[in-house]
């Protein structure tokens, strides 16, 4: 394909031939230019248009809605059928009826994910915990205003707020709603945007206006002795920490813990849930403990059930008899969304740019927002009221000559006329004059009159005290801080969630105490096998089963809650719990650690031990004839990692390892039938896990060491013999009556 330049064009054009043998070109457009034309636009409006919330705590098409039920005259009136107000809505809001339905089902009193509903519902409209509870269409339901719509939209026609126009120019809509308290705070919300996202948690309204009227008398007020912690519609218990608190009022951001609230009821032995966190939902955490108990993880729950009903939110778990009914509770909440984070991202629109804001200051922008609103709304009053006093001085002019004031209206033979004339007449301007002419008949007496000239003087005063409160910042913030007392006297209501200030104080369930522990008995064969059988069990059959080729090669007397150390040929070790594996018989092969564990692909088991409390150390007996001494607080981790990478030293293949407590002679025994017998207190111990040890036996080359046992567990008679005056050592031949040898089993 050729390329051409045109003449002033910097962009690049593809030529190339069509099917008529002409010649079209293609114009190559910048990804980086493509983005800021067509993507940026689009990225603009989602953060300013759509999803993220303004300082009235409202997103567009939550306003939208909200004014088209305040047009509608559903703020006290009777309920209307939601289909009626998704349509009249559509004149504001072009984004279809579905989407309008679904915000007026979140704004639901029905729905109830706010602490303070805005719609005031009848009807099925789902719940805010269920994932699964569909609300009815909008043609079966009836929503109107709730009553608390009366403090957002309060003065909302006196110029409190700006008015534009809608998509197609035909109607005016309201930038943003008067509220007369904070309700970014109360009211929930949450927004995904382009490249940023919104979560404001509800707070209680009653601390949200005691805080605010705080902070207008003392900017320096300490937030967190008035506003306690966040209140959720869902209910549940909040488990306070004072860090955490401070750093989301102080940033915007982090993220605090709520738990579920339950009840034991003892007679019929189960467990009710009848509050959740706010960011889950009750099929979600039935859905989990479904898991847990179908992997064997919740052995004390026979059965779980949703009793949901009209009364509210039950989640039903029946327990087996003798579970400790909190002890189990603790377990549920670390498995389980009965304990949730519930995140914060104070993320809100400040005169159209998203800012991130901790709570003082987003009191103080919707401070300085009101006290801007209020000084329109008195101006506006003031601007009347000076119109009023206008038209009534001119009023007052014709009061000392009413006669004559008759008397041109007759003389004046055209209309048009009259206006002009009384301007002329009594030296009034045009808008006095043409209220004069248009009073009635019978109101053209003395005491009519003078009735309303009384009113200039008190009108006079009333214009001055607005003018002053215009002026006066500190007035202004004491009408803010008065309707925000009357809005708490009027809606304040009592926290939902239960604030936990003792949790720290409380036992928190390891995975060892949830643990079962009793005793038990462990066999591991050669090929891998590993067989977990209580006492009980083998008591009735003690006889072990393998494998055929496999045979017996360990074993050892254990609890349910100790780890077991599982080393390989691929010198990684293995760490896992003994209550990992079921309980078995001797009859059974037992699990394959390999598979088990999840091992690399043809890598096998050579040696396992248990543990403890990690004190002692690990001997590894090399093939090549060296001896690795290694610390075994060197394969203890902080964290429950599972796999441990070098485990030991790769230089030679493993001959032989111990778990040692104490120390004991060993015997060593090298493929050409040498022994070489040794105290293991002479090998100095090391913290590095895959050292290559220290040279123990001198060996022939072909030859290699092919076992190591406890001399106490050989048949060698005279110990002496073998003994090494200094290390490394050749060892002596082994005599037939020394060469008995019997498996060793370590416990």
């Amino acid at each position: 394909m050729a390329k051409k330049k045109t003449a002033g064009d910097s962009k690049t054009r593809a030529v190339s031939p069509n099917v008529m043998g002409l010649r079209a070109e293609v114009l190559e457009q910048p990804i980086t230019e493509t983005l800021e034309l067509n993507y940026m636009p689009y990225a603009m409006s989602v953060i300013v248009s759509r999803a993220i919330p303004e300082i009235d705590g409202l997103k567009p098409s939550h306003r939208k809605l909200l004014y088209t039920m305040y047009q509608m005259k559903l703020l006290g009136g009777a309920r209307t059928k939601s289909a009626n107000v998704v349509g009249q809505t559509m004149k504001l809001n072009p984004h279809g009826d579905a989407a309008i339905y679904d915000t007026m089902v979140r704004l639901s009193r029905g729905y109830g994910a706010l602490l303070h509903p805005l719609v005031d519902s009848k009807g099925n409209f789902g719940k805010v915990y269920s994932r699964d509870m569909a609300w009815a269409a909008s043609r079966y339901t009836e929503v109107r205003l709730d009553p608390i719509c009366a403090e957002l939209f309060r003065d909302i026609d006196q110029d409190t707020v700006d008015f534009v126009d809608n998509y197609d120019g035909k109607l005016k809509e309201p930038t943003l709603l008067p509220t007369t308290f904070p309700n970014v705070l109360v009211s929930a919300n949450k927004g995904i945007a382009v490249g940023m996202a919104s979560d404001l948690c509800g707070f209680n309204l009653g601390e949200v206006c005691d805080t605010a009227i705080a902070l207008l008398k003392n900017p320096e007020h300490d937030i967190l002795s008035t506003l306690k912690a966040p209140d959720l519609p869902t209910g549940g218990e909040l488990l306070y920490d004072a860090a955490a608190l401070s750093e989301i009022y102080r940033t915007g951001r982090g993220s605090f813990k709520v738990r579920a609230r339950w009840r034991y009821i003892k007679s019929e032995n189960l467990i009710e849930v009848y509050e959740i966190p706010y960011s889950t939902t009750s099929e979600a955490i039935m859905d989990k403990v479904t898991d847990l108990v179908k992997s064997g993880k919740l052995k004390e729950i026979a059965d779980i059930r949703d009793e949901t009903d009209l009364s509210g939110l039950k989640l039903t778990i029946d327990l087996k008899r003798g579970t400790d009914p909190d002890k189990l509770m603790a377990k549920l909440f670390r498995l389980t969304p009965l304990l949730d984070s519930q995140s914060c991202n104070f993320n809100i629109l400040i005169a159209g740019m998203p800012k991130v804001l901790g709570v003082r200051a987003i009191l103080e922008e919707w401070t300085a927002w009101r006290m801007e609103s209020i000084r329109r709304r008195v101006y506006y009053s003031m601007n009347k009221k000076k119109e009023r006093l206008h038209l009534l001085k001119g009023l007052r002019r014709i009061l000392l000559d009413i006669d004559r004031a008759i008397q041109i209206i007759r003389d004046t033979e055209e209309d048009d006329q009259v206006t002009p004339n009384l301007m002329i007449g009594f030296g009034i301007d045009q808008i006095q004059a043409e209220y004069v002419a248009d009073i009635r008949l019978r109101n053209i007496n003395k005491e009519y009159i003078l009735k309303r000239t009384q009113e200039v003087d008190a009108l006079a005063d009333e214009i001055a005290d607005l003018e002053d409160i215009v002026n006066s910042p500190k007035r202004i913030r004491k009408i803010i801080a008065h309707e925000l007392a009357e809005v708490k006297k009027k809606y304040a209501a009592p926290r939902r969630t239960q604030i936990i200030y003792d949790h720290m104080d409380e036992p928190i369930m390891t995975a060892e105490e949830e643990t079962p522990d009793y005793p038990v008995h462990l066999f591991f064969s050669r090929e891998g096998y590993l067989k977990k059988i209580t006492p009980q069990s083998l008591r009735m059959a003690s006889e072990q089963k393998y494998k055929e080729g496999d045979a017996p090669y360990l074993q050892w007397e254990a609890t349910n809650r100790d780890e077991l150390l599982v080393f390989t040929d691929r010198q990684q070790c293995y760490k896992t719990r003994l209550a990992d594996f079921d309980d078995t018989k001797a009859s059974a092969l037992g699990d394959y650690l390999p598979t088990k564990l999840g091992m690399d692909p043809e890598e096998h088991a050579l040696w396992a031990c248990i543990p403890g409390d990690y004190s002692g150390h690990l001997l590894f007996f090399f093939e090549n004839g060296k001896a690795a001494r290694v610390e075994l607080s060197a394969y203890q981790t902080q964290t429950r990692r599972k796999k441990l990478t070098g485990a030991y030293s790769d230089k030679s293949p493993l001959a032989s390892a111990f778990l040692v407590r104490e120390d004991f002679e060993a015997a060593v025994i090298s493929s050409d039938n040498r022994c070489l017998v040794f105290h293991t207190a002479s090998l100095t111990p090391k913290a590095t896990r895959n050292t290559q040890g220290v040279a123990v036996m001198t060996l022939k080359p072909k030859f290699k060491v092919s076992q190591v046992l406890p001399l106490e567990r050989t048949h060698i008679t005279n110990p002496s013999r073998y003994r090494a005056r200094a290390l490394p050592a050749a060892g002596a031949i082994l005599r037939e009556t020394d060469r008995e040898e019997e498996q060793l089993s370590l416990l």
